[in-house]
């Protein structure tokens, strides 16, 4: 019984990973392509905050109870993006300096050429002062 609790509750999860919006952009930013669009997601935290805000002031005002859910619906999704972003703009600056340090370490067509081109100079010239 427990196993088949199990097997629904992971078809469910991959459902909603695969399907729902707020999960697919926060996949999406943690591709190497996506890191650089983590400050405007996050900036998405503020929106779901404002709308959750405008909601609950709506059930106040005498709306239905069950908008009670949308709001803890936008306040789960603002949490998401709101942590999401400075974890991913860590990395991305993380992985900008391992780009950087390769570029750095990677030589040039033109050094490499240079180079060879010199060990063929020095070892003709030493043949010659022989």
């Amino acid at each position: 019984m427990f196993q088949l609790l199990v097997a629904f509750v992971s078809r469910i999860y991959s459902f909603f990973q695969r399907t729902m919006p707020t999960n697919i952009l926060i996949r999406a930013t943690h591709t190497r392509r996506g890191l650089k669009w983590c400050v405007p997601a996050m900036l998405l935290g503020v929106v779901y905050i404002v709308i959750a805000a405008a909601l609950a002031q709506w059930v106040t005002s005498g709306a239905p109870g069950w908008i009670n859910l949308l709001v803890l619906v936008c306040l789960w999704n603002a949490l998401k993006f709101v942590v999401n972003g400075p974890i991913m703009l860590v990395r991305l600056v993380r992985v900008r300096a391992i780009e950087r340090r390769y570029r750095e370490t990677e030589p040039t067509p033109n050094e490499s050429t240079l180079t060879s081109a010199s060990a063929i100079h020095q070892t003709s010239t030493s043949h010659l002062s022989r």
